[in-house]
């Protein structure tokens, strides 16, 4: 069964220039599937349509066989779609315990936290009480608002370069994660990624370019195309798919 089904989406900016122009792709229930593609092609303008940040300027969306495409953030929130943003945003006065407990919808034992936030690398004793502030940096702010998307436990998960920020044993053991989440089947995963590492858990790959789908299939069809024109300016991998 498709969880998603994009048909014909498009996309303008204000001046009339379009970002997403004509795309149509399905995603299938309980699969990993990763968007790539060169830098400025459209991936996370795409994310944001599928989370309703952005509203299409033509085409639609169906969730689980139910047209979206007028729904709002909150409303496909509510369906069952959680999105973690590529630069995340912070809260003075909220905690990490807090937003852990508002995403999971209950209070979660330390026993709970300490696994969410293992997941991403993180001591919850150094961790749970510390506000979401200035005081974090970019890359554990990133991290724990991953955790915050596992938690959620949500149908749909998009993830916008979860890669970005951060150091490379936590990217390791974020990889071990995806790949926990697809082999218990607990949702479905979306993620925006250059990352070889990552293309290479996915059930399938979608390639955006120029805001046009370029490819799209099953890892092993897909892939060896991507790593045969790695030196090409235009493939998403090679030089930009190196950690930040």
């Amino acid at each position: 069964m498709d969880i998603l089904k994009a048909e014909h989406l498009a996309w303008d900016l204000p001046d009339g220039v379009g970002i997403i122009k004509d795309i149509s792709f399905s995603i299938e229930s309980g699969k990993l599937v990763v968007v790539t593609g060169p830098n400025g092609g459209g991936k996370t303008t795409l994310a944001k349509l599928i989370a309703g940040i952005e509203t299409p300027s033509a085409g639609h969306l169906f969730f689980e066989g139910e047209d979206i495409t007028k729904k709002n953030i909150t409303e496909r929130a509510k369906l069952g779609v959680a999105y973690a943003f590529q630069q995340p945003v912070r809260f003075k006065g909220l905690t990490v315990r807090d937003m852990l407990e508002l995403a999971s919808g209950h209070a979660l034992d330390d026993a709970h936290l300490c696994d969410l936030l293992g997941k991403v690398g993180l001591c919850a004793n150094e961790y749970v009480d510390r506000e979401l502030n200035a005081s974090l940096s970019g890359g554990e702010i990133k991290r724990i608002e991953i955790a915050s998307v596992l938690a959620r436990g949500a149908k749909l998960s998009i993830f916008d370069e979860p890669e970005a920020g951060i150091d490379l044993w936590s990217f390791a053991r974020l990889v071990e994660t995806f790949e926990e989440v697809r082999r218990n089947q607990s949702g479905t995963l979306l993620i925006i990624s250059h990352q070889e590492r990552i293309l290479n858990i996915a059930d399938e790959i979608i390639v955006i370019a120029d805001g046009l789908v370029r490819a799209a299939g099953p890892r092993e069809e897909i892939l060896p195309t991507l790593l045969a024109d790695e030196k090409s300016p235009r493939c998403p991998l090679g030089k930009e798919s190196a950690l930040v």
